[in-house]
Formats: C-alpha cells, sequence, structure tokens
C-alpha cells in the first residue's frame, strides 16, 4: 500500500504546455476562454496534441516549486481510522511516475493498451489513472461491487490486456480469468501475496521516478466507462484526452468555480463518470485540493463530522446523500468552510432543498449530465436557484427540449432533453459506444445528441427534469403523461416519507397507475399504514394535479440503489410488471 503519511518531495521535470498559465488564485488562464471561443467560431483549430498529465499537472507542479501556489495539498485522503495522505503536485507527479514504470516495464503495456481499474477510495486509484495518462494506455474504472459475472462481461469486451484491484476483489478475477484470453497481468494492490498476482506494492516501491510522459493527440482514446442503459449489456462509452482532459480547462469553472485555496470533496464511487470529473480532471484544472473520505459505507454522523474537522470548501454528493443528511438536527454541527454544496446524478427533491438551506444556510446547486456527455446543465454560482430545476445548460453546450423528430420545443411544452452535436460535435462529448456503430448513431437524431431523458424548459432558460423516456407513467390510455419526480417531490414534503420511488404498476382499468415505494421515517413507524397511505394521496393530491396521485403505496425499509447512489426505479418497475 501507499506509505500513509505525508511522503517527502521530490525534484521533477515537466514538458512544456499547450497552455499558458498565469498563476491567477482564480483560474489557469482567462485567454483559455476566448481561445474556446475562436474554436467554436472556426478561427481557430484545438490543440492537435494534449496530455492531461503533462499539460496541467506537472504545470501546477512547477507553478508550486516557485510558490505561485498556496501551500495546500494537491490531494488529501483520509481512512477514519487515523490514518492518511498528502500529496503535492510535486509528489504526485514523482509518484506517479513511479507507477507508470510499473505499467511499463513491469506489466509491459503500451499505448493504446487497456487496463481495468477496480480499486475503492484508496490513494492508488488515483496514482494509477494519472500513471496511464504519462503512459498513453487506456484506463477502465469499476466499482468495487463487481460481481465475477461483471468483470467477465467487461473483460471480454474491452480486450483488457491488465486488471488492477484488491485482494478481497481477486478470487473472483481469478473465478472468470481462464476465459479471458487477452488479460496478460494481474496486479493487487494489498500487503499480501497471491498466487498468479503482481504485488503492486512491492513493484511500485522498487521502480524508479524517472519517466517521459508520452506525448498523446487530444482525440487519443483516454478512458472508457461501462455504462448500463434500459435494456441490453452495458456499452462501453469512451472519452478521449480532450472530453475529459482539455474541456475543464474551457467551460467548468462556471459549475465549480475553485480557486489553488479550496478544498472539495465528492463522495462518489470511484467506477462512476463524477468521481473522475468532481474528484480528478476539473478541481485539479484549477489546482485544488480533492479531499477524500474511503468511506467503506456512507454514515450520516461522519460525513457531518469530517465536514466539522477539516476544510472542506466544496461538498459534492447524490440526492441520496442529502436526503439522509437532512434527517439530522444540522443545528448541532458547525462546518469548518463548507460554503458551496453540489447534487448530481438525479433530482433532487426540492423539499430537501428546502431543508438544508434552513439548517445551513447553504444553498444545494444541482448539476445534470450523463457518462457520454460530463455536465451538461448547472446551477453555478451566482445563478438564482429554482427550485425542482436543474439550471442552465452548461457551457460549451447549447441545450434544447425536442420531438420525437428533433424539432424544437417552445418553453414550458415537454419533450427530450438533447444537445447541439452538428455541425460541430461538442468537444465535452464521448469519442463513441466502443464496437457498437449502431448504437452511436442512434444516440443521434437530426442535428442532436438526445439524452433518453425527458424534461422542460421555461422562459428563463431553466431545465427540469421530468425522468427518463421509459420511467413515464402513461395511464388512462395515453389520456395522462406522469413523470415520478414530481410526485416523489410531493410525497417527500410529508413528514412521515423519508425517500420514495415512484413508477408504473399494471392495471385492469387504466392500463398502468402510479405506485409509490415509500420508506418512512422512525417516527411513523408504528402508524396505521391504511390510514397513513390516504394521507399520503391526499397530501400528493393537494400539492400537485390530483391524478397523478399514487393509487397503490408500498412501505419499504429500502429502496434497491446503484453504487451511485440512484434509485434502481427499472427493478422496481419490472417486478411490478411480472418481469423479474
Amino acid at each position: 500500500m501507499i506509505t500513509r503519511k505525508r511522503l517527502c518531495h521530490r525534484k521533477s521535470s515537466a514538458p512544456c504546455s499547450v497552455l499558458t498559465f498565469h498563476g491567477h488564485p482564480r483560474l489557469l488562464s482567462s485567454d483559455v476562454h476566448s481561445q474556446y471561443e475562436s474554436i467554436r467560431q472556426g478561427k481557430q483549430e484545438i490543440p492537435k496534441y494534449f496530455n492531461f498529465a503533462s499539460d496541467v499537472l506537472d504545470k501546477w507542479s512547477e507553478i508550486e516549486k516557485a510558490g505561485k501556489r498556496p501551500s495546500n495539498p494537491a490531494f488529501w485522503w483520509i481512512n477514519g481510522k487515523g490514518e492518511e495522505v498528502k500529496w503535492s503536485f510535486e509528489e504526485l507527479g514523482f509518484l506517479s511516475r513511479k507507477v507508470a514504470n510499473v505499467l511499463t516495464k513491469d506489466c509491459g503495456l503500451q499505448k493504446g493498451d487497456r487496463l481495468i481499474l477496480v480499486l475503492p477510495r484508496i490513494p492508488e486509484w488515483w496514482l494509477v489513472k494519472v500513471a496511464c495518462m504519462r503512459a498513453g494506455i487506456v484506463v477502465i474504472p469499476g466499482t468495487s461491487q463487481l460481481s465475477a459475472k461483471d468483470i467477465l462481461y467487461r473483460l471480454q469486451a474491452s480486450k483488457a490486456t491488465c486488471l488492477i484491484t484488491t485482494d478481497k476483489l481477486a478470487p473472483a478475477v481469478d473465478s472468470v480469468a481462464s476465459q479471458c484470453q487477452l488479460l496478460k497481468t494481474k496486479l493487487m494492490v494489498s500487503k499480501s501475496s497471491r498466487e498468479g498476482w503482481l504485488n503492486f506494492t512491492e513493484l511500485y516501491q522498487k521502480q524508479s521516478a524517472d519517466h517521459d510522459c508520452i506525448k498523446t493527440r487530444i482525440e487519443d482514446p483516454m478512458i472508457i466507462f461501462f455504462t448500463s442503459g434500459t435494456t441490453g449489456s452495458p456499452k462501453m462509452t469512451q472519452h478521449s484526452q480532450g472530453s475529459l482532459g482539455f474541456r475543464p480547462l474551457l467551460s467548468e469553472r462556471y459549475w465549480l468555480d475553485l480557486t489553488p485555496s479550496d478544498m472539495i470533496w465528492n463522495t462518489a464511487d470511484t467506477g462512476w463518470i463524477l468521481t473522475s470529473v468532481a474528484s480528478f480532471f476539473d478541481p485539479w484544472v484549477f489546482g485544488s485540493c480533492i479531499f477524500i473520505h474511503h468511506l467503506p459505507q456512507t454514515e450520516s454522523a461522519v460525513i457531518l463530522n469530517t465536514l466539522c474537522r477539516f476544510p472542506i470548501d466544496a461538498l459534492v454528493g447524490a440526492p441520496t446523500l442529502f436526503r439522509m443528511l437532512v434527517q439530522n438536527d444540522l443545528s448541532k454541527y458547525k462546518f469548518m468552510s463548507l460554503k458551496y454544496c453540489t447534487s448530481g446524478g438525479e433530482p433532487l427533491n426540492p423539499e430537501v432543498m428546502e431543508q438544508w438551506k434552513s439548517q445551513t444556510g447553504l444553498d444545494i446547486h444541482e448539476v445534470y449530465g450523463q457518462t457520454e456527455t460530463g455536465i451538461i446543465c448547472c446551477g453555478f454560482k451566482g445563478m438564482k436557484i429554482k427550485p425542482g430545476s436543474m439550471g442552465k445548460a452548461a457551457p460549451l453546450y447549447d441545450v434544447q427540449i425536442v420531438d420525437k423528430n428533433a424539432n424544437i420545443l417552445p418553453p414550458g411544452q415537454q419533450g427530450e432533453i438533447a444537445v447541439r452535436s452538428k455541425p460541430i460535435r461538442p468537444l465535452g462529448f464521448f469519442s463513441e459506444y466502443l464496437d457498437n456503430p449502431k448504437k452511436t448513431a442512434e444516440s443521434e437524431r437530426g442535428d442532436f445528441y438526445v439524452t433518453g431523458d425527458r424534461g422542460t424548459m421555461d422562459e428563463d432558460g431553466y431545465f427540469q427534469f421530468i425522468g427518463r423516456d421509459d420511467d413515464i407513467i402513461i395511464s388512462s390510455g395515453s389520456v395522462y403523461r406522469i413523470g415520478p419526480f414530481e410526485v416523489e417531490s410531493a410525497l417527500i414534503e410529508h413528514p412521515a416519507v423519508v425517500e420514495t420511488a415512484v413508477v408504473s404498476s399494471p392495471d385492469p382499468l387504466r392500463g398502468e397507475v402510479v405506485k409509490a415505494f415509500v420508506v418512512l421515517s422512525p417516527t411513523f413507524s408504528s402508524t396505521d399504514l391504511k390510514s397513513l397511505t390516504r394521507d399520503l394521496q391526499d397530501h400528493v393530491k393537494k400539492t400537485t394535479a390530483p391524478y397523478k396521485y399514487p393509487r397503490k403505496v408500498e412501505f419499504v425499509k429500502e429502496l434497491p440503489k446503484t453504487v451511485t447512489g440512484k434509485i434502481k426505479r427499472k427493478e422496481l418497475r419490472d417486478k411490478e410488471w411480472g418481469r423479474i
């Protein structure tokens, strides 16, 4: 394992950057934004070569050594057991070069080779990602909750030649490795050894830190995410050096707007793109410190106490996190530095936003995006927050609501959320669904990339999420189209409801009706459920259109969720319709 203490500084060199850093404490270069405008207007071409490791991280190392950056670390990790790791940008460069040599010399990986990285929130995850960029290796992040079947599918589909994980997941890998002929190297991050595996720690400690960052084109593949759709197997969504590495240099100050003095904590799992965006690329573009708590389990008290003990300026989490935190008496906690909160992954109920605001004085800024696109909409600093809205279109993106023929719909009319992708494909877009040209082509309609999500846009340009296209409940023979989020938001306003999920349920008369799965507050656990059901139904009728009320209510102890905290409505819906 990486030594869990502050490591000493080492001297490192950095290649010349394609960008100009002025050492300003606000952002890397004001020229970058005018540069993008020239790119958008066709007056200037996007740089031909770019590598995030050499052109951003190593550049911050130079600024740091010149004494032009605050003394706070670039990376700060704790595990809740008294262990911690702090790295400066210089140390990050030194250590990641050692890991790059492990991958290229000990493992024999070359530019373009693919590596599956399945690690929890431990420092090695960040080192391996930076090392892959230095060596031009394509990294494929995965959550530690993958099953043996998941691992087999990912190895076979991606044709990865190397896999890095911990001793906890190693047995699952071994159970399927014989079916993966292209898998040549297995590395284990562990203090112990295992037959057939290289020990990452031993190799890392012995390797030299002399490594020259490879030259990569801005369109070269950098990361592949496996993203699950509503049907079929997970798709391989490929991003380039430009789409994830260069993009935040041009736009992401609008959703984070950090400084080199700030520290950001994002609680997402390492397998999700939000961790790559909010705990890797975007904060480090600003020279900010990335804070990580290992958090094997998400507990309210641990989260709140961490915010009180550490100088965390920005918090990013799924709606589930904030729904969980507002169940506590927040007046007992005094946050050390927190001033900016962001929620993403799925819509956050207005009631939760209001509770958080009333108890902490802080707004929650919503962002909306996809694995394929990064952040599409955001409520950035200084923008008026409209409860129930996910903000306006993010810079670089022309976001519209379109119909099935890709015609732009007027404000207030419901349709599909889409991003203009022609004649110029936005820089932040994924390259393709790897080995699936049909699916790649289907993602575009007319001049737009279509998200598969339904929403509306108001006169001020604010977007409201209604639901996945297949989550929409169509009742009474297509008379009513009901989005689950609006019903959920109405339900969660009731003091008995901690969390809820709304799906369609079969009905002999209406075809399908609204059904709500409800997690009760402990104070209502002994309440008569029939009476409470009627109370909840009446509450929804008064809060929103009466036809949207849940005709069926089921009380459950917990809702099924993905590792990213999203509610698995499809799983609930499939059970209702007898598909499971």
